[in-house]
């Protein structure tokens, strides 16, 4: 069928084909490509015909268009194939099957997910929770393969260009979802040109009034300018020819959007926008752009702080080039960008123009996607984070935080640059770097300065992380002040596990102490249960592995204690109870037992200061009786042949013992004041304390001997001091 040619539509030229081909002609010269891109073509021609968009065109021209913004950015053939066909599926009866058989695996995987993302069927409670989850899944699809991205945003940005005859409500939604969703990920991969058309279009239907308003203020502004930035630009042609730079000069206007936000998001009037006219100028090397900033600062007065180089630190979408203002000879200021041609290319088209189609060199999608994970490392977090299992919800709030907002870049001691979210601290940087890294953080250097781990990072800090292999990992205080979604996530996730492993701990232990008493009852020590239960046969006989699992088991009652009892065959003793005339011991007050040592004194060792709860071992001294150590104390470690097993007395929960713990945090005002109200505020007595700080480390360390009821309290208040801003660790002490 003949196609009808359609000269304008809302003020944009509509293309053909032949447009097209004009275009992607110029860099796909192979014949076999240029035939698989023309068979799509006739193919959607065929499929799509008789179908209207409400504009009452051809459907076709969408994607004729969709196809002529893919080949500007110079996408390769399976590219612009997946542009053409992207709505065949959902809108024809033409299988993804058929897709492969005509166009490939690739250009199949490309459609496939494309058509995913237009079959959103959702049931959800409330609005907000709809929205998050039809995001999701839009970013779920772009997420694999950086061209079903790339293909989404030519989508969205033709659409977004005939958006008029749509009703003013749908008009104000796709505007709004193309500024939340669309518009970052255009950004993020440096595609500014695309970004700067989707946000001024989006403006220009969500508040019609605002956006007239600025493009007749702009329009005033610019006629005045034009001839002083005429002059200038003249002037520093004039500058370059005579010191033999090559160079090219043009004008920059500065979008509508971008007008917007300085007027309504930050306050400033419109007469108090200084880069509205800005004068771009492309050279051929680096060299020769810092040369170019020097001739312009020596003759032209440089306006204070505002002066960037995006070419020593680029920014995370690859962006190069430097930024000054200057004031101009008629007392206007002036932005003046000085980049190269590559970067120029970049900046305009971002990732699209870095990894734009070469016929030739061997292309490989997947290869290309791996290396725009490399290179853009918060690709790789998106990727990552749309592996995740978090909630719709979740999943949004952390590609808000960790991806769409703005950031700050931090540099590492060999000097990498790591980008963060604004208000980060050294516990996001940790955890950008590795999670592990995270993990073992004990401590920060921030410009070779000890400082506490919730300060706040700025933009060219240089960030070094202390770790420590004892540490016992994060401490659930981090969460406070962490700003990074991936530091929150990964610290949630340990802690889960951590007290998870501490329920199972806990419910081990009491299964442990009901048997104990079980075969207690039959005249059995713990040393004679435990020889009894490692039995395999037990283990057998109700699915266990290990004596712990049997523990676990005995407390959720399957089996109970007594139902190991008497499987193992052990009967109760019959017990003739006789009057006894034996005086009690002057030693019964000792929370400690020894079987067969009743007259003998039994002390706790000051050296290790054990405690209800923590495995113990008696050591028998020279006419002292029983010292009781904690079974790992280093003291004990040769004296094998003077242990005697020894066992804490149940009922111990009201008395306190000594312990002796430091603290290390990094220094600052009011901390030994905040670790004294932490022990109060949980009713811990404090026996003795002491601080002392270390002016070299910027560290502080504090010595307490605190009364504690068990080891499981000592647990509990280790964790509680782990918040305090500051602490990085917290342990007992053997002296």
């Amino acid at each position: 069928m003949a196609e009808k040619v359609y000269k304008i539509n809302g003020g944009y030229p509509l293309h053909t084909f032949e447009d097209v081909e004009d275009i992607y002609f110029s860099y796909i010269r192979n014949k076999k490509d240029r035939d698989l891109i023309k068979s799509a073509y006739k193919f959607i021609l065929k499929k799509h015909d008789g179908q209207t968009r409400r504009s009452g065109e051809p459907y076709y021209h969408h994607l004729i268009e969709v196809a002529y913004i893919l080949a500007e950015l110079r996408s390769g053939p399976s590219t612009i194939c997946a542009g053409l066909l992207h709505d065949v599926v959902e809108d024809t009866d033409v299988t993804i099957e058929e897709i492969q058989k005509g166009w490939g695996k690739e250009v199949a995987k490309i459609v496939d997910a494309l058509t995913k993302i237009q079959r959103l069927k959702l049931s959800k409670i409330t609005a907000e929770e709809f929205e998050a989850e039809d995001h999701r899944k839009i970013f779920l699809g772009m997420a694999k393969d950086i061209r079903v991205i790339i293909i989404k945003l030519a989508d969205r940005l033709h659409n977004m260009r005939t958006l008029a005859v749509l009703s003013d409500e749908r008009k104000l939604a796709i505007s709004k979802e193309t500024l939340e969703v669309f518009v970052p990920i255009a950004h993020r991969l440096g595609l500014d040109k695309l970004k700067s058309e989707l946000e001024d279009l989006s403006l220009k239907y969500a508040e019609p009034e605002k956006y007239q308003e600025i493009a007749s203020l702009l329009k005033k502004k610019q006629k005045v300018l034009l001839k002083s930035l005429e002059s200038l630009k003249k002037k520093i042609a004039d500058i370059l020819f005579e010191s033999n730079i090559p160079f090219e000069i043009s004008a920059r206007v500065k979008s509508i959007y971008s007008i917007y936000r300085k007027m309504y998001v930050r306050g400033h009037q419109f007469d108090e926008i200084y880069d509205i006219l800005a004068l771009r100028i492309i050279t051929k090397t680096e060299i020769q752009c810092y040369e170019i900033l020097g001739l312009i600062h020596k003759t032209y007065t440089p306006a204070p702080g505002r002066f960037k180089d995006y070419i020593a630190m680029p920014k995370s979408n690859m962006y190069q080039s430097l930024h000054t203002t200057i004031v101009g000879g008629d007392g206007n200021f002036y932005e003046v960008q000085i980049r190269t041609r590559e970067m120029d290319e970049i900046a305009e088209s971002g990732v699209a123009a870095h990894w734009a189609y070469k016929e030739g060199t061997g292309y490989n999608p997947a290869v290309e996607q791996k290396e725009i994970e490399n290179k853009l490392h918060w690709f790789r977090d998106f990727v990552s984070m749309s592996e995740e299992n978090q909630t719709a919800t979740e999943y949004m709030d952390s590609l808000s935080k960790d991806v769409f907002d703005r950031s700050i870049y931090v540099f590492t001691p060999k000097g990498r640059v790591v980008e963060l979210p604004v208000g980060s601290c050294p516990i996001d940087f940790a955890y950008r770097i590795h999670t592990k890294i995270g993990d073992s953080t004990v401590g920060a250097l921030v410009n070779k300065t000890m400082v506490p781990l919730y300060t706040v990072l700025k933009t060219g800090d240089m960030v070094e992380i202390k770790t420590s292999k004892t540490q016992e990992g994060p401490s659930e205080g981090w969460l406070k002040f962490v700003q990074s979604n991936t530091a929150k996530n990964q610290i949630k996730k340990y802690l889960a596990k951590k007290n998870e492993a501490l329920l199972r701990e806990e419910k081990v232990s009491k299964g442990k102490q009901a048997l104990i008493d079980a075969f207690r009852d039959r005249g059995i020590d713990e040393k004679g249960m435990l020889e009894h239960v490692n039995n395999p046969e037990l283990f057998k006989e109700y699915g266990v592995e290990t004596v712990d699992d049997l523990f676990y088991q005995v407390f959720q009652r399957n089996p109970t204690a007594s139902a190991v009892v008497d499987f193992l065959g052990i009967k109760k003793e019959i017990v003739i109870p006789t009057i006894s005339d034996k005086k009690p011991s002057r030693y019964d007050n000792s929370p400690v037992y020894c079987n067969g040592a009743d007259n003998i004194a039994i002390t706790l060792a000051n050296c290790c200061t054990p405690i209800p709860g923590d495995p113990i071992i008696g050591y028998v001294t020279k006419g002292k009786g029983i010292s009781v150590h904690r079974a790992d104390c280093p003291n004990m470690a040769n004296e094998g042949e003077r242990l005697i097993d020894v066992f804490w007395k149940e009922g111990l929960e009201s008395q306190t013992y000594p312990v002796d713990i430091v603290i290390e945090s990094s220094d600052r005002n009011n901390l030994l004041v905040d670790v004294m109200h932490t022990l109060t505020n949980n009713h811990i007595n404090i026996k003795s304390i002491s601080a002392k700080s270390n002016a070299q480390t910027l560290t502080a360390t504090i010595s307490s001997t605190i009364m504690i009821q068990n080891s499981k309290k000592l647990q509990d208040i280790f964790a509680v001091l782990h918040g305090i801003p500051g602490v990085f660790e917290v342990s007992r002490v053997i002296h």
